[in-house]
């Protein structure tokens, strides 16, 4: 069945903006009796270029989803007069929309690749400009990338006798050019990963350089070979979802960009890729400083954004590598307190904080462990959660520094936020030190060295210098005024009663709804999650009942909509009313990202709702004391929680007001769109 018909081109299309574009070449799909569901099929499509626009360099725009909506993979074309699609050079005049169905076979999914490979060609991009009617749009296409035709496995040919085997081909001459590898991906895996090989491989073919590319795509991968990985000079990541299996690739020069950045600039990889890879031929040790492909260390900081982005980015690296100690310490603290009030009775969780692995008395968990008193695990729980604890502003501070200077700012950086902890500086100062360490960190990696010196700069002359420089200024110079600020800042939330508290918690809820996931979420999360840090394996800090407002107020925008797509389900699309279902395990777990659906598609109602709806539950929470030393988990954590049943209450109330004013505004909206109607009438 041809991938395209003529009933699917539109060679003079007239829309207003992207959406518009992408509905129109929609209905062609229905009208052909491809889509069964063009709404839902939209929302695929909105919901991928949320991810990533799709709009390409040289005027060229691949709109694409995969969709149960979609019965067979298909294409539509249209050519406009330019529709900004997000690409940086300027509008879009090719548009091609790519539908493929969810459960697409891999001999169908093939021939979308070699659409995505033949965007990247002159000749076919300009026939396409050139052409004059559908028919020839069709011819041009089918000639390129050819039909689905879905046929049965080749049999398997019986093998010659040994002794009439032909001789093997000689082996081609070698070539003056290097062997370059390279591995593109991208979320859907259906165009940018292809287009990106194709640029790729041309580029090289350019420059006189051979490369193969092994594509982790919709098709399916063909893995490169371990023979072809070890003969090769470089290698290039262009991708925007992890790298399968990239410890294959340890011991090798790696460029690691995004997968836009392959198909817009492929010469530039190519030779960034050469450059490195006569860099390690004439340098000894820059294959033992080399990273290994597979420690999974990563960052997503973008070099090119304005500082106040980059900052965000750097803290909230720190902060990602931080949960886990934060997570694994505070559960298992609390676990303890809640063992030891059996045990021990009201004041349990005071008198097991004294228990410990160094002292000579009842105390030493190591010497009078006893496996049948609820005493002896609870103080287990505690002694092993304690240490998760002390690694936290070490770990924020290490990785804040990695941010910035990747692996040469990690020991400044953890160094540095050990100091810190010991002054009691506290999450303040893991930032400074985390701060401070990666740029010299990064200021000491960019000196011009003698090349000899090159391969010890990251092993031993970064580390040494960067930990002597800023370890030194803070604990001379900078670590007494920030421990005396981290100090004023605990009193502070210690003295929050009543309204202050109230007020505290309605700005941090209100932050958690405002953008559900964005960066004024995050500051509000990284508030909470300090907090925790802050409050070590103290039994009553303030921060614990910040960390329980900032997770309750983060599950209300979720539930809400998912109580209003129950409620009111007329007010809602299909899609709507599908991912309604999805956000009440999305919202219970704390997962506010549940939300964006319904925020993308009306935001002004949405946000409004959620910011108000979000800050009441943060606020009740702050006045009703509610404790929680877990920092993600949503209902799944209650039972660890101090006063769970004020945090079902704050949440069910927000929960309802949210549900309430979003409810209210549609159907105020929908009886003036009834009016209007009526009156055109």
């Amino acid at each position: 069945m041809s991938l395209i018909t003529a009933d699917q081109v539109i060679l003079d299309l007239a829309a207003e903006d992207r959406h518009a574009a992408t509905r129109a070449l929609a209905d062609t799909l229905v009208a052909s009796g491809r889509c069964t569901d063009v709404e839902a099929f939209v929302a695929d499509v909105r919901k991928r270029e949320e991810t990533m626009a799709t709009g390409l360099p040289g005027g060229i725009a691949i709109p694409h989803a995969r969709s149960s909506a979609i019965t067979e993979p298909t294409l539509a074309f249209a050519r406009t007069d330019g529709i900004d699609w997000g690409a940086k050079d300027g509008p879009a005049s090719l548009v091609f929309l790519i539908a493929a169905p969810e459960g697409a076979g891999e001999a169908h999914m093939k021939v979308l690749p070699r659409l995505a490979k033949a965007l990247m060609k002159k000749e076919f991009t300009g026939a396409l400009r050139s052409a004059t009617t559908a028919e020839e749009v069709v011819a041009i296409v089918e000639a390129e990338v050819g039909d689905v035709v879905v046929s049965p496995p080749p049999p398997t040919p019986t093998p010659a006798p040994a002794a009439e085997a032909p001789a093997p081909a000689p082996a081609p001459a070698a070539s003056a050019g290097l062997t370059l590898v390279g591995v593109t991906s991208c979320p859907t895996g259906i165009a940018h990963t292809y287009m990106a090989a194709e640029a790729l491989e041309r580029a090289a073919k350019d420059a006189g350089h051979t490369m193969k590319v092994e594509t982790q795509g919709s098709a399916g991968a063909t893995p490169l070979t371990a023979e072809e990985i070890a003969a090769a000079d470089a290698v290039i990541f262009a991708h925007d979802v992890e790298v399968r299996s990239a410890e294959r690739f340890s011991g090798k020069p790696i460029v690691d960009v995004g997968v836009k950045k392959a198909i817009s600039d492929g010469p530039a990889l190519i030779a960034q890729a050469v450059a490195m890879s006569s860099e390690w031929k004439t340098n000894p040790h820059a294959e033992a400083a080399a990273p290994a492909a597979s420690s999974g260390l990563a960052t997503k900081v973008d070099k090119e954004a304005g500082l106040g982005t980059r900052l965000r980015q750097w803290l909230m690296t720190g902060v990602s590598y931080m949960i886990p100690f934060v997570a694994a310490g505070g559960i298992l603290i609390a676990l303890s307190f809640m063992l030891a009030q059996f045990a021990l009775g009201e004041n349990g969780a005071i008198e097991i904080v004294n228990y410990n692995l160094t002292s000579d008395d009842a105390y030493n968990i190591a010497q009078n462990f006893d496996i049948l008193s609820l005493t002896s695990w609870a103080a287990l729980l505690f002694v092993i959660g304690g240490a998760a604890f002390g690694f936290l502003v070490p770990i924020l501070s290490g990785f804040i520094a990695f941010a910035i200077a990747d692996r040469p700012g990690l020991v400044p950086g953890i160094v540095g936020g050990s100091i810190a902890a010991t002054m009691g500086a506290g999450f303040l100062g893991g930032i400074v030190t985390g701060l401070l360490g990666g740029l010299v960190a990064k200021w000491i990696a960019s000196w011009k060295v003698h090349k000899g010196v090159r391969g010890v700069m990251p092993v031993v002359v970064i580390p040494l210098l960067s930990s002597l420089i800023s370890v030194g200024l803070f604990i001379t110079l900078l670590g007494r005024p920030i421990t005396a600020l981290s100090d004023g800042l605990n009193e502070w939330l210690t003295g929050l009663q009543g309204g202050s508290a109230f007020i505290l918690g309605v700005v941090l809820g209100a932050m958690m709804g405002f953008d559900l996931g964005g960066p004024v979420n995050k500051v509000a999360y990284f508030f909470g999650t300090a907090g925790l840090a802050a409050a070590g394996t103290a039994t009553d800090a303030p921060a614990l009942t910040i960390m329980a407002a900032v997770m309750g107020a983060g599950m209300v925008a979720p539930l809400a909509m998912a109580l209003a797509t129950t409620v009111r389900p007329k007010l809602f699309s299909e899609p709507e009313r599908e991912n309604g279902k999805a956000a009440w395990l999305l919202g219970a777990s704390f997962i506010s990202e549940g939300a964006i659906p319904f925020a993308a598609a009306d935001p002004v109602r949405v946000i409004v709702s959620s910011v108000i709806g979000s800050a009441l539950t943060g606020g009740l929470i702050m006045v009703f004391g509610v404790t929680l030393r877990a920092p993600h988990g949503g209902i799944w954590v209650l039972p660890l929680m101090g006063g769970f049943l004020w945090f079902l209450v704050a949440l069910a109330a927000g929960v309802l007001l949210m549900t309430a004013i979003v409810v209210t505004l549609k159907s105020r909206d929908k009886k003036l769109e009834t009016v209007d109607a009526v009156a055109t009438v």
